[in-house]
């Protein structure tokens, strides 16, 4: 077992609550996961009928990796489970739960609309499970959980499990507020980050990021690599550039949807993609094997994301390289983080040869504009033609841009001079 296995099991195996904290890739999926088979094997039922277990995880990814981890460690147990994730498979996923489980496995949102829509009940529930709790928080799910938490059995009734790489106070503060005494367990290490992750740190300026990145892929044995961006207009950018230079890679971020998402990712751990380029969406809980590099081209605003990210290389046990970039808009990050993992990071100098010439990408086709914005702007294109009278009028009607208003202005602007004829006169 792992130190977080071994910590925790025997613990939880027992009936007691667990808080656990733990390094990225050190097991913890695995050691919930048994605590609550067995729990569900201790009081057996002849059908499934509504759920006894219930995981919550904050991410689709995350929700989808657990239930594969689920099928493979139980398969052989009989306990019927259900993945509930949005964004695809809705009446399949409702039907599936409507037929009866025994373990629910989903992130908030969706698992909170088939409670209220009377698809399954709560008050079955023996076995609670909450991971990447301090998530949770981030991403505004804390309300939808103190939802379900109150419409379950009490907490002394079931068994109530926390784990994460990180534990703030908050995520403590909710642990015994809805949990029965819980023990924190806390894996001590040297270091936050796993130990067998070499970090290093560049300081390009920012036109030099892309040709600086271009150039460690090339140098670098790099067997399957991630580039974490901070907005999802970067992990483009980033994205045509590798490609348009010889690369194999992809972008996942908030804007791909759900079913594209699953699919690049089985393509990445297939070897078919070489590099993902994602936004922290896929910083945390996902189990990528054989990832050798990870690259924060953009280093995160949160320490704790840093050491999220980072930890997608070196599981279990494997050897990885963090290479970040504080460049001119992310550096102030760098002192923060090198406080929160109690270390300093290994600088490095940038030649010019680590620069070199790059294919540009061809630039992205943007959408026609249909419907009525089209109509719209031809009616500005007839109306900003010149006319032959060179008055002041058909100056302000080119600067008001805006169909018929101006030719109403012009006639209002006259009404007054109509009234002085002397005037007029004197004007011809």
């Amino acid at each position: 077992m792992t130190p977080i296995q071994a910590d925790s099991l025997p613990t939880a195996l027992s009936g007691r609550d667990v808080a656990g904290q733990g390094q990225t890739g050190t097991g913890k999926t695995a050691a919930f996961l048994i605590a609550a088979f067995e729990r569900l094997l201790r009081t057996p039922t002849e059908t499934a009928t509504q759920p006894r277990c219930i995981i919550l995880a904050p991410t689709r990814e995350l929700a989808i990796q657990i239930h594969k981890e689920a099928t493979l460690l139980g398969r052989h147990t009989g306990v019927v489970m259900a993945l509930a994730y949005g964004g695809v498979d809705y009446k399949k996923q409702r039907e599936t739960i409507e037929q009866g489980i025994d373990m629910l496995i989903g992130t908030p949102g969706r698992i909170i609309d088939y409670f209220k829509q009377g698809v399954y009940n709560l008050n079955s529930i023996e076995v609670l499970i909450l991971d990447e709790a301090d998530r949770m928080f981030d991403l505004g799910f804390i309300k939808d959980i103190r939802f379900l938490l109150r419409r379950m059995p009490g907490r002394e009734e079931r068994l109530n499990l926390l784990f994460s790489a990180t534990l703030s106070h908050r995520v403590l503060e909710l642990a015994y507020e809805h949990m029965n005494e819980p023990k924190k367990i806390e894996v001590k290490t040297d270091t936050i980050t796993a130990d067998r992750i070499k970090q290093r740190v560049y300081y390009p300026a920012n036109p030099e990021k892309i040709p600086l990145l271009i150039s460690l892929l090339r140098e670098t044995e790099t067997e399957r690599a991630m580039v974490f961006c901070n907005t999802k207009a970067v992990v483009n950018k980033v994205s045509d550039y590798l490609n348009a230079n010889g690369f194999n890679a992809t972008v996942m971020s908030g804007d791909v949807r759900q079913t594209k998402r699953e699919s690049l990712l089985k393509q990445f751990k297939n070897g078919e993609i070489d590099i993902l380029v994602v936004t922290d969406l896929a910083a945390r809980g996902l189990h990528l094997p054989d990832v050798s590099h990870v690259f924060n081209f953009d280093l995160p605003h949160d320490p704790e994301d840093y050491v999220h990210r980072i930890g997608r290389t070196a599981r279990l046990g494997n050897e990885g390289d963090a290479i970040s970039f504080a460049c001119e808009n992310y550096a102030q990050s760098l002192p923060l983080i090198e406080d929160f993992i109690d270390q300093r990071i290994e600088n490095l100098p940038i030649d010019e040869s680590m620069l070199p010439e790059l294919v540009h990408p061809k630039r992205r086709s943007r959408p026609k504009p249909t419907g009525r914005g089209r109509h719209s702007s031809h009616g500005r294109s007839h109306s900003s033609n010149p006319r032959p009278a060179s008055s002041s009028s058909g100056s302000q009607a080119g600067e008001s841009g805006s169909d018929g208003a101006a030719p109403k202005r012009k006639r209002r602007r006259r009404k007054p001079a109509a009234s002085q004829p002397a005037s007029q006169n004197s004007d011809s």
